[in-house]
Formats: C-alpha cells, sequence, structure tokens
C-alpha cells in the first residue's frame, strides 16, 4: 500500500489521470454485479479504464481476474497490463501469458544462479540443503520469495551472532525476561544491530547486504513482456532489467510504426452515414468519391503508411449483426468473409462484434437520440399564471383577504390617532386595498401605527417578499427554457429504428429476454418488430429522418 501511495503521488505530479480500484475476492460475483448495475455507456467507460492497467495481485488473483474480465469480454486486443508481483514463478507467468490478451507486462523480482553447478548449493562456508537451491527440484520451484528472505535472515542473524561471539563482545541477556513487565532492555541490542547492517551474506536471494538508506543494493528486478496481438498461448520475451544502483537496463519503448505498406492495396467497405462518409461525386462510368471524418481519417493513414485503397459500399447497406445460422450480414459480415481488410463507418463498438472483428478504440461517445415533430407552440394568455398552480394561487387570493380582514379588526379595536385634517378612514376597503398594495410592492395610503398592526404588516410583508421572489424566478424559467408538456408515451405514436444496427439488436435482444426484469424493452420491441419490423424500421438512418419528416408534414 506504501509503494502505490507513492505511485500515485508521482504520477499526479505529471498530470496523469489513475482510478484506484478494490477487487473483491469473489471476482466473479463482481463482475457479474458490474452487468447487472452499470448501463451501456458505463460499461464501455469501465472497458476503457481495464486498457491500461497495472495489476498489483498475487499470481493466483490476477489470473482468476484475467480469466473472468476476458471470458466476460470486458477487454480488447490492444489493452496494456502491467502484472507487480514477486512471487510469480516461470509456470505463472507462462499461465497469465495463456489467458491474458493484448499486451502483457510482468515485473518479478529475480535471483542470480550460480554458473558452476557445484557450487549452488554452497555460499562461502555455509552449505545449502539441495531441495532448496537446485532450480529443478520441484520444492525449490513451489517456494514462495518471502521464505526465500526468511532463511537469508535467519542466516544473517547466525553470521552476525557468530561473529559477536568471535569478538568477545557479547553481551549477556540473562537480565532478560518475558514474565517481568519492569525488565531492563537489552544492551547489546543497539551493536547487534550495527553488527547486522555492517555484515552480509550470500544466500539463496544471493548478496544480501544493507546501504546508507536501509535498502538491499543487490535486488535485482526483471521486466517480462508480449507484444499487442490477440494470439493465445504467444511468447514472452525479456524486456529489461532494473537494480537500485544502475537503474533499467533495457527499453520498454514500443518500436515506431513504419512505413512499410507501400504497395499494398486495401478493400474499405463503408456504409454511408453523415458526417462520417458522405458521397462527394458521383460520375457515370468513374468510381464515386466520398468524404467525411472517417474518409479523413483514412487518407491520413494512406499517406503515413504509403498503402493505396478502393471504397465499396455494403451491399446490403446495414452495419450488421449475427443471423441465425452463426454468420454475419452487413459490414461486420464482409470482414468476417474476408472480403474487405478495413470497415469505416458510424460503427457502435459492440461485444459481439468486438469477438469476430478488431475494433480501433473508439473516438466518440454517443447516448440513443430520439427524433421526433416539434410541438406547435400556443399563444396562451394566461402564460403568466403558469409558474404556480392554480390552488397555490387560491391559497394566495385567500390570505390577501384574510390578512385584510385582520388588519381591519386590529384598526377597529385599536382606532390609530389620525392626523389633524386626515381624511383617511380605516375601513375593511381600505384595509384590503393596503395589504393587496404591499403583496404587489405598490404601498399603501393608510397610515397605520398601532404596534399590533404594524406586527402583522411586517410579518405579511416577509411573507410577500418570498412569494414575489420565488414567482420571478419559475418566471423567467417558465419563459426561457422549452419544455416537452406532453410526455411521450410508448403506446401513442409509431416508432422505430436502422434496422440491424446496434440499437435495433440491443432492443431485440432484451425484448426477447424471458428473464429481463425492464418490462420497457418488451413493449419497445413489440412496437419496432411490427410487421416483422418492416412497418416502421428503415434501412439507413437518412431514410428515417425523411420518414419523420413526412409524418410531420414537411417535405425537402
Amino acid at each position: 500500500i506504501r509503494g502505490i501511495q507513492e505511485f500515485l503521488d508521482k504520477v499526479s505530479q505529471q498530470g496523469m489521470d489513475v482510478a484506484l480500484q478494490k477487487v473483491e475476492n469473489n471476482i466473479n460475483k463482481m463482475i457479474t454485479g458490474l452487468f447487472a448495475t452499470l448501463r451501456i455507456e458505463e460499461l464501455n467507460r469501465y472497458r476503457d479504464t481495464l486498457r491500461r492497467a497495472i495489476l498489483v495481485m498475487n499470481p493466483s488473483t490476477a489470473k482468476s481476474f484475467i480469466a473472468e474480465v476476458v471470458e466476460a469480454n470486458l477487454v480488447a486486443f490492444d489493452c496494456h497490463w502491467i502484472i507487480i508481483n514477486e512471487e510469480i514463478n516461470d509456470a505463472d507467468v507462462q499461465e497469465l501469458v495463456r489467458k491474458s490478451i493484448g499486451r502483457l507486462t510482468i515485473i518479478r523480482q529475480s535471483f542470480p544462479v550460480p554458473h558452476n553447478i557445484s557450487q549452488r548449493c554452497f555460499r562461502g562456508n555455509h552449505r545449502i540443503s539441495s531441495s532448496l537451491c537446485d532450480p529443478k527440484d520441484p520444492f525449490s520451484q513451489n517456494m514462495e520469495i518471502t521464505n526465500l528472505y526468511i532463511y537469508d535472515t535467519v542466516l544473517l542473524l547466525a553470521n552476525a551472532f557468530h561473529k559477536k561471539l568471535e569478538d568477545r563482545k557479547w553481551h549477556s541477556m540473562a537480565s532478560l525476561t518475558c514474565i517481568r513487565k519492569n525488565s531492563k532492555p537489552w544492551q547489546g541490542g543497539r551493536s547487534m544491530l550495527d553488527t547486522i547492517k555492517k555484515g552480509g551474506v550470500n544466500g539463496l536471494t544471493g548478496e544480501l547486504e544493507f546501504a546508507e538508506n536501509g535498502g538491499n543494493p543487490n535486488v535485482l528486478f526483471e521486466i517480462l513482456g508480449t507484444n499487442y496481438g490477440e494470439e493465445l498461448s504467444r511468447g514472452i520475451r525479456k524486456l529489461g532489467c532494473w537494480n537500485p544502483v544502475t537503474g533499467l537496463n533495457g527499453s520498454l519503448t514500443d518500436r515506431r510504426l513504419e512505413n512499410n505498406m507501400r504497395g499494398v492495396v486495401l478493400r474499405v467497405v463503408t456504409v454511408l452515414e453523415e458526417p462520417f462518409v458522405m458521397v462527394s461525386e458521383n460520375v457515370l462510368g468513374k468510381p464515386k468519391k466520398y468524404q467525411g471524418f472517417s474518409i479523413d481519417v483514412l487518407e491520413s493513414l494512406s499517406t503515413y503508411l504509403g498503402f493505396t485503397y478502393e471504397i465499396y459500399v455494403a451491399p446490403d447497406h446495414k452495419y450488421g449483426r449475427p443471423l441465425e445460422n452463426g454468420t454475419w450480414n452487413g459490414l461486420i459480415g464482409e470482414l468476417v468473409f474476408k472480403r474487405a481488410d478495413i470497415g469505416i463507418s458510424a460503427l457502435t463498438i459492440t461485444p459481439d462484434r468486438e469477438n469476430v472483428v478488431d475494433f480501433t478504440t473508439r473516438y466518440m461517445d454517443y447516448s440513443v437520440g430520439v427524433l421526433l415533430q416539434k410541438a406547435e407552440k400556443t399563444m396562451d394568455m394566461f402564460a403568466c399564471l403558469a409558474p404556480f398552480d392554480l390552488s397555490l394561487w387560491a391559497c394566495i387570493a385567500g390570505t390577501v383577504l384574510l390578512v385584510g380582514l385582520l388588519v381591519y379588526l386590529l384598526n377597529w379595536l385599536n382606532p390609530p390617532r389620525l392626523q389633524m385634517g386626515s381624511m383617511t378612514s380605516t375601513t375593511l376597503y381600505n384595509s384590503m386595498w393596503f395589504v393587496y398594495g404591499s403583496f404587489v410592492q405598490q404601498g399603501g395610503e393608510v397610515p397605520y401605527t398601532t404596534l399590533a398592526t404594524r406586527m402583522m404588516m411586517g410579518a405579511w410583508w416577509l411573507f410577500a417578499l418570498i412569494v414575489i421572489s420565488s414567482y420571478t424566478a419559475n418566471l423567467a424559467a417558465f419563459l426561457t427554457i422549452t419544455r416537452i408538456e406532453n410526455s411521450i408515451q410508448q403506446t401513442d405514436i409509431p416508432y422505430g429504428t436502422v434496422l440491424d444496427s446496434a440499437v435495433y439488436e440491443h432492443v431485440r435482444v432484451k425484448g426477447m429476454n424471458p428473464f429481463e426484469k425492464n418490462n420497457m424493452y418488451s413493449k419497445l420491441w413489440q412496437m419496432i418488430n411490427r410487421s416483422n419490423g418492416s412497418e416502421n424500421n428503415v434501412q439507413e438512418s437518412q431514410a428515417g429522418i425523411q420518414k419523420v419528416r413526412a409524418a410531420a408534414g414537411l417535405f425537402p
């Protein structure tokens, strides 16, 4: 944990975003919970976080985690994982490589093995059991790094005790006891610690000694790695090594992509979708020319790598979905049957599609949008009353009458002293008019000087201030924000989507699943699949836009 905190501090100083996540003991339950609680957009973002990950786990947990996320299709072939653990042996390395996809980098501790076979079990004057020092012994292969350090630590302590006895600098331990709480400390503790620090031992982990900072300068880590790829059980090679003295020895930098595709002609399949792929020129007898965002990316790659390309539209103008016989149609089908080398369009990345083709990193996130006719705007002469409900307006009117009546009664019981020549009288009409005028912030004409009346009016003015402020804020929001007054009911209007698109396939799978908890999908699928999908659905998005415009009485 201390090492993780230091790592987080350093990467934050470099402006990198790092998310720390704890992996539960039951990994299968954790993955199942993700699918049950997260939406598709959130799952895609979670997949992105797994594209570059550092796994600080023991080998068994790492193997289980990798197997689960690969099986759940939560990781793509362009991912890169770094596994850091001292306890990874050769068998663990091979199994991790076999279960993973994408690129894998493993950092583990390595120990030098003497070239002279006869000297492998001898460390100075000390002889080590063959079951510990022989690399081919099964017991030695399964020993954990912690046990190796424990063995060398005991050997280091034994040498330190032996040296103290030889130098006749041994301090008696007769005063030490574990029974009395007031036992005096051992006087030889500090000198023994100095002897251990100055000493060293050549054990199972190699040269074990202490530097000034307390670390072992002879520790050695090796860095193993694979290349990007989708082949399981691919080979792994040594990328470099690291020690505290000289640092990194090797290169972890990928080789730059070279211009090695000159002369290669690629067939590119597409589905027209603005603004990604559009026809810019269609002259009879000549190949069509295309433009758009995806075409610009393809042209840049062609210029950099040196290849040329031929573009054609998918014969059925569909993106592609799995058919009942296990094959694919549309753009995905062209790639699966090797009739095209590359596919470009506004193609949604789904788990089913990723099982059969490789995707680049996605460059755009979007949510499902609904295209419908705008509601006609009607002029309402009572729109100024809209911020408050009718019941609230009735309560305000009743409050004005009630407060006016109370003011009149207070003045009738304790009449105010009017100035000489004043013609104003405190009638019920004047009291009502005074309360209403103060509510709309216009003041009044009747001078009320009694204490009870002034306390009543002070409370009323505070109430009026709050009500008027709330009304003003709601009226401003009501006049500036366009609202859809009537909520869209699924049974009110017909709706559909693009056939064989990601939205169509998602609604179909959810709607036909009898175990789906949300019954909204079954209702959506009933409408979308009306007349076997031909009534409300379209072949491409432009046809859907024209269909909505025609239903609204708008024509291009």
